[in-house]
């Protein structure tokens, strides 16, 4: 690989982490070896080709361009914390994998049996991937960025609510909301 497709991985690698969090390549690991998958399977479960998904993992492309694939890797990740957990069997697993793979994916704000937590209502972290998925849908982590500095002087609470939910990590966007409930 010479230092021009270097660049383009190392950058294509940044996108991803800025619009996923972290690295594809690293997020669809976590999944292979959490529901004990391989990567022909994760590929049929997400509804890519497998060449895509080699392709996303290796940093060759940046961005999932289908929202519906995006929201079934969100599904997979909390049926890999349901798995990991121990409230979910491997037996149920793949039968919510099967379901998964079937889904159209419809809204990304839309509402399932596995987005929901024992009360019924869905968890905090679902509804800030739920979110970052929306805004990261149209447009990229520095493009929210560069408006929620434009909106600032004006609007401050949905600035701080653009790059927080928009532009930052899942985990930060969820701190930040437990931070405000008090």
């Amino acid at each position: 690989m010479d230092a021009a497709q270097q660049e383009a991985t190392a950058r294509a690698r940044e996108l991803q982490r800025n619009w996923y969090g972290e690295p594809l390549g690293a997020l669809f690991r976590k999944l292979i070896d959490d529901l004990g998958l391989n990567q022909a399977r994760l590929a049929g479960v997400l509804g890519l080709s497998a060449p895509m998904l080699s392709q996303l993992m290796s940093g060759q492309r940046a961005k999932i361009g289908n929202p519906a694939v995006v929201q079934r890797v969100q599904l997979l990740q909390e049926l890999a914390a349901q798995v990991a957990n121990g409230s979910v069997s491997a037996a149920e697993a793949t039968e919510r994998m099967d379901e998964i793979k079937r889904s159209q994916g419809g809204s990304v704000l839309s509402n399932t049996t596995q987005t929901t937590s024992g009360s019924g209502a869905p968890t905090v972290k679902r509804v800030v991937r739920e979110i970052q998925s929306l805004l990261r849908s149209v447009a990229a982590a520095g493009d929210i960025i560069d408006a929620a500095d434009t909106l600032a002087p004006t609007h401050p609470e949905l600035a701080e609510f653009l790059k927080v939910y928009g532009a930052g990590r899942t985990s930060d966007a969820v701190a930040h909301y437990q931070s405000h409930q008090n």
